[in-house]
């Protein structure tokens, strides 16, 4: 029986042996994918910020559309936008929010999917890029620019976003700078919130991520009305119909499927 007894807590002491390497490797193989993941967010911040216009060129474009009689003075991100859409049309625009790493290209692709895991050139990324919904029409233009983005613990793409759980971090951060090849334009923000991914057999829940265009200004102010009730905290800002939008999504981790949301509205 001693002899079993002495067996078997040899067999325990292995086990326990084998589960703290395991732990071990798994805990450095976590630790190497979050610097190298950190370290291809910054190369690609690094390249992006290289990526200037000079002065002549600016003037060069100015004087053209003076000639031509459509002058149009565009600003250097506009500039930057056209340049970049040379390397890939899928560029749509520029987003940034002041002074928080939230300072990226944005992707428009043919479904939802490809840019989690692609950068702006196209290459395999654990970081994915900044996206906005496929179904947004730019013809239109549609109401509301749903623009996706993962929340990483390395700081890049939307995890910053998770900041406006406080609001002394929107009253810091109330704006977000969102430019077009034909515009450069600020939204003011009306809504912070936490939401989730809803089953489909869930009823009178507010799926804040199916709304891109309304079709009738009672669905346009439905929307604002549930973004104005779910917030986190009181803003005075609003939306009337009519006004464009912006949605910034991300995941939020508070729940299962869970989701972060900022809402603002177009205000030049």
């Amino acid at each position: 029986m001693e002899k079993y007894n002495k067996i078997q807590r040899k067999t325990i002491y292995i086990l326990i042996y084998l589960v703290l390497i395991i732990m071990l490797m798994s805990s450095i193989i976590y630790i190497i994918k979050y610097l190298l993941s950190k370290k291809e967010a910054e190369e690609e911040r690094k390249i992006l910020s290289t990526i200037k216009i000079d002065n002549s060129e600016i003037i060069n474009q100015i004087t053209e559309k003076k000639t031509k009689g459509i002058l149009k003075q565009k600003t250097e991100r506009m500039l930057q936008i056209e340049k970049l859409q040379q390397e890939n049309s899928d560029i749509v625009g520029w987003l940034e929010i002041a002074n928080t790493s939230i300072n990226y290209p944005v992707l428009q692709g043919t479904d939802d999917k490809y840019y989690m895991t692609h950068n702006y050139k196209k290459q395999k990324s654990k970081n994915g890029s900044i996206f906005l919904s496929k179904d947004y029409d730019w013809s239109i233009p549609s109401s509301n620019l749903l623009i996706y983005g993962h929340n990483l613990g390395n700081g890049t793409m939307f995890q910053e976003l998770l900041k406006y759980e406080r609001e002394s971090f929107y009253n810091q951060h109330p704006t977000i700078r969102f430019t077009t090849e034909k515009e450069d334009a600020e939204y003011e923000i009306i809504s912070v919130f936490k939401s989730r991914v809803y089953y489909k057999t869930e009823k009178n829940v507010f799926r804040y991520y199916y709304f891109i265009n309304a079709e009738t200004e009672e669905e346009y102010n439905q929307f604002v009305e549930n973004v104005k009730r779910e917030s986190l905290y009181n803003i005075d800002a609003t939306a009337n119909y009519g006004d464009q939008l912006i949605t910034l999504s991300t995941c939020s981790y508070y729940v299962q499927d869970g989701r972060f949301a900022v809402v603002g509205r177009k205000i030049k």
